[in-house]
């Protein structure tokens, strides 16, 4: 781990909800060995828990913003407003309307489907939750835990819309064969806040559940 930045971790706490992040991943430098871990008690429960702690600690590092994405998809799933502005905050502009277009379709039962459709992703935040397998019901281990790695890609300098970095990484996640799942983060020039660049890994089709979904605290 020579030459890795300091892994210490941070708390963050909202009311009862509990946030933790340790990780060497940043848009600074690109380190192939480079992880990120973040933990939390609950999902935030609106819009405002959602946006203080993005502001004022996730948003801060390239797996802290990564890994309010599930969270982001968990509150789209439980109305649709205040998700919506959940995704319009940490997502690129041109991130956003795909993350809301493919999260209806996986959200939203056709009354033409047979109760058993398999499209029907409602558990899909969970997937990229430790512990949380198809055959245990995407039941994660609690406190709910996102662990990251760096992709084998490096870092990447952009020049539209204004100049940032974009930082590839993996999460990691048993919802599908793979195993991790890839999410381009962004930081601009102008900002020490990162932005989810592009995410489609995220809300492909995972492998069907079995048993019973039991929901996110």
């Amino acid at each position: 781990m020579t030459g890795l930045v300091a892994n210490a971790q941070e708390r963050w706490t909202y009311g009862e909800h509990v946030y933790t992040m340790e990780g060497t991943l940043t848009a600074s430098k690109y380190q192939a060995k480079a992880t990120g871990t973040v933990s939390f008690t609950n999902v935030p429960k609106d819009f405002k828990e959602f946006e203080a702690l993005y502001r004022q600690f996730l948003g801060k590092t390239p797996h802290g913003t990564a890994a309010m994405m599930p969270m982001a998809m968990e509150i789209y799933g439980r109305n649709r407003e205040e998700g919506r502005k959940c995704i319009e905050l940490i997502c690129w502009p041109s991130n956003v309307k795909s993350v809301i277009s493919q999260l209806n379709n996986k959200y939203g039962q056709s009354q033409y489907a047979p109760k058993n459709d398999t499209y029907h992703l409602r558990y899909l935040p969970a997937a990229v939750l430790k512990g949380a397998t198809p055959e245990n019901g995407y039941s994660p281990q609690q406190p709910y835990t996102v662990e990251m790695k760096a992709s084998v890609n490096q870092h990447r300098d952009m020049q539209f819309m204004g100049s940032g970095r974009v930082v590839y990484l993996y999460m990691l996640g048993n919802g599908w064969d793979t195993r991790q799942r890839s999410v381009e983060i962004i930081k601009p020039e102008d900002s020490e806040l990162h932005q989810v660049f592009n995410c489609p890994a995220l809300y492909t089709q995972c492998k069907p559940i079995r048993g019973t979904w039991k929901g996110l605290k």
